[in-house]
């Protein structure tokens, strides 16, 4: 039965469109609505009892209602299409009738078009035509009046009222302008009086369109400014008018002791005012700016400069850089006025003009006060130590046994005393780095940029002779004479003073040579000179630091030998009574890791990164060295044997300090070979075998095992064979 109502589900979909243009439709809900309506169509447990014939009556019957619904509006829908074709027709024969009544329309137009184009054409015609015929009129009677005029001044009476009426000056300006020309024309032998005439009126009203407008600039008047400027616009005297004017307005210009500002100041004010009165006010702020620069503000320069040039050096290159850096400063600021096509090239010529002899001999003074400064700050500082410098490399016989005693162990006579002083002061490093910053600085700004390279070289020559060579190399040099010889006894080993005040003050000459002279030169062939010579200054300084540290640990090593001397004794090793030893370790052991530690901590202090391992590994190698030496001169006991390995623990536990692995294992090695002092005869093949031991060259072995007082007696040669 479903089946037979979905068959006609075109039905069912006209009807609900009929009944609901909103909602979609659904059979099933449809055909379950009906059902429900019918009775006897509902379910079982309904009022009455499911009949299902009476619903399949009731389908049908409801079917052919809507097959003749749909009929009924299959014929209403078949009737609108029909009235829609027939006014769509209608409407397309109203286009075509519009169509063609647009097209008559412009053909119109373009008859309309060109009858104006011709009308226009005619009256061009005619223009021109009337141009034609008026223009000579009006020549001819621009001649006749001038002709007029001009029989006035041949008359000598002016009787026209042009060139009596104040008021009327213009006009005359603009006829006397204009005879003028004409005068200069005629042959000087005829006319020689009428010209002189025309000539002397020419000036006379010159003078007057001058003095209107400069009493026009004072009263402010713009408008009439700019009438009489452009009146005196083709007259000679328009460039005296712009001098007038560019005098005037600086008149109380410059109030304040700041000229640079006053100027900025008053080129703002000018510059709007110019716009309003002259016809090319590019040309008139020009001439501005240019009488500026070459009065006002040469004037100025000049004062500044020639009072401190001789006097003072320091004041002058200071007020050299200041008013230059203003100068161009200024001139930044001009650059937003129009000034012509070449602004920039303009400006640059006007401060050229006034710096160029002060620029020219700009480096050699720089240098010579840096030189005379650099010494200066040296010699003040060596003077408030009492210290008179010693010439370094002199060639004397001093100097040569200084030099041998430097670079061997041999005693050559007593080193020198410095108590103490490392001869590098941070604060003469600062100064020196301060005025070399300032050069720098004005040789950035004053310098040619072709000659900034050679120039930035040499104020770098000059911060490297006064600071690394006269200074640093200098502190170097009597640090090393300051170094005792390795058997000296309490020396002052301040030669890693000497060595860490030197790295810090490098680090600063660094830093200055990369922030401040590398962006001079890195783009010139300078570049590779100032790095060489960086190189060659480094390697110098290098040399002489690793003489130094090698002969302080030497000096530290001498300092160890001679407490093991005087503190060790034979006894120690060899106790008289083997039963009442009471020590750990040995007094000599107690005061050399005392010492060792001291240094350990001096050699942190004054080194930095890779170089304290450096230093403490060679350190360690040699105490090593030195402890293994002192072990092998005394024969051991039992009990001596264990107070060896005790005070060799010690030794261990002091090298722990350096944090150096392999300083440590040779220790360890050692104390591992002092374990042969107290081993039984039987076990020494055994220990010998051990990990640490058993690569030890066997003569090594056999040493230590020799220095046992029981070596021969018990005859322990033998378990070497």
């Amino acid at each position: 039965m479903s089946s037979l109502i979905r068959g006609n589900s075109n039905v069912v979909g006209c009807l609900c469109a009929i009944k609901s243009a909103q909602e979609p439709f659904d059979a099933d809900e449809y055909i379950e609505r009906l059902a429900w309506r019918t009775p006897g169509g509902g379910s079982k447990g309904g009022a009455e009892a499911f009949d299902p014939k009476r619903l399949l009556e009731e389908f049908q019957n409801h079917i052919e209602e809507l097959k003749q619904l749909d009929e009924k509006i299959q014929r209403k829908v078949e009737k609108l299409e029909h009235q829609c074709h027939r006014e769509a027709k209608e409407f397309a024969h109203k286009v075509q009738d519009l169509q063609r009544s647009n097209q008559v329309a412009f053909q119109h137009f373009q008859e309309l078009d060109e009858h104006i184009s011709y009308v226009a054409t005619k009256v061009c015609h005619l223009g021109d035509q009337l141009e034609g015929v008026n223009t000579p009129r009006q020549r001819a009677v621009e001649a006749q009046r001038l002709m007029t005029y001009f029989n006035e001044f041949l008359d000598g009476d002016l009787r026209s009222d042009v060139f009596n009426n104040p008021d009327k000056i213009k006009e005359a300006a603009d006829i006397i302008q204009k005879l003028h020309l004409i005068a200069q024309e005629l042959p000087f032998d005829r006319f020689a009086d009428v010209k002189a005439k025309i000539a002397s009126k020419y000036h006379d009203l010159e003078r007057q369109l001058i003095q209107e407008f400069t009493a026009a600039q004072r009263r402010g008047e713009i408008g009439r400014m700019r009438e009489v400027a452009a009146v005196l616009l083709h007259f000679k005297g328009y460039a005296h008018c712009v001098d007038v004017y560019i005098k005037q307005c600086q008149e109380g210009a410059y109030v304040r002791n700041d000229v640079f500002e006053d100027t900025a100041v008053l080129c703002q004010r000018v510059n709007k005012q110019v716009g309003e009165v002259f016809s090319s006010p590019e040309t008139v702020m020009a001439k501005l700016i240019q009488n500026i620069f070459e009065n006002k503000l040469q004037a100025h320069v000049k004062e500044k400069l020639d009072e401190t040039r001789h006097s003072d050096v320091e004041q002058y290159l200071k007020n050299l850089y200041d008013l230059y850096t203003r100068t161009t400063g200024l001139a930044t600021k001009l650059t937003e006025f129009n000034l012509g096509s070449d602004k920039h090239t303009f400006l640059s010529k006007l401060i050229k003009s006034i710096f160029s002899s002060y620029l020219e001999s700009y480096i050699d003074m720089e240098r010579e006060y840096l030189r005379t400064r650099g010494a200066m700050i040296l010699q003040r500082y060596y003077d408030s130590k009492n210290h008179q410098k010693r010439p370094v490399g002199a060639g004397s016989i001093q100097d040569l046994k200084e030099r041998i005693r430097q670079r061997t162990n041999l005693p050559l006579g007593p080193s020198i005393d410095t108590h103490g002083e490392t001869f590098l002061s941070p604060e003469l490093v600062v100064n020196l780095l301060q005025e070399t910053r300032h050069a720098f600085e004005r040789c950035h700004r004053l310098s040619d940029p072709s000659d900034l390279p050679k120039n930035a070289f040499s104020i770098f020559l000059l911060l490297v002779d006064h600071l690394c060579v006269e200074h640093i190399d200098y502190a170097l040099e009597i640090g090393l004479s300051a170094i005792p010889s390795p058997d000296a006894k309490n020396a002052n080993l301040y030669f890693l003073d000497v060595v860490q005040q030197a790295n810090s003050i490098f680090h600063l000459f660094d830093k200055q040579f990369n922030d401040q002279l590398m962006p001079l030169i890195s783009s010139s062939p300078k570049l590779a000179e100032c790095l060489h010579k960086k190189k060659e200054v480094i390697e110098q300084m290098e040399v002489k630091l690793d003489t130094g540290i090698d002969r302080t640990l030497n000096c530290m090593v001498g300092q160890m030998k001679h407490i093991l001397a005087t503190e060790q004794k034979k006894t120690d090793f060899r106790p008289e009574d083997e039963n009442n030893v009471m020590i750990q370790y040995t007094t000599a052991c107690s005061k050399v890791c005392a010492y060792v530690s001291r240094q350990v901590e001096h050699v942190r202090k004054s080194m930095d990164g890779k170089n304290v391992d450096t230093v403490l590994t060679e350190l360690g190698i040699r105490f090593h060295r030195l402890i293994h030496e002192h072990l092998q001169q005394y024969s051991y006991s039992s009990m001596g044997g264990m107070l060896a390995i005790c005070d060799v623990a010690e030794y261990r536990r002091c090298a722990k300090d350096f944090r150096v692995p392999l300083v440590l294992q040779l220790f360890d090695t050692l104390h591992a070979l002092c374990n042969l002092l107290v081993v039984a005869p039987d076990n020494l093949k055994q220990v010998c075998s051990g990990e640490q031991l058993t690569n030890l060259d066997r003569n090594l072995l056999h040493a230590f095992v020799q220095l046992r007082v029981d070596y021969r007696s018990a005859r322990l040669g033998r378990h070497f064979s």
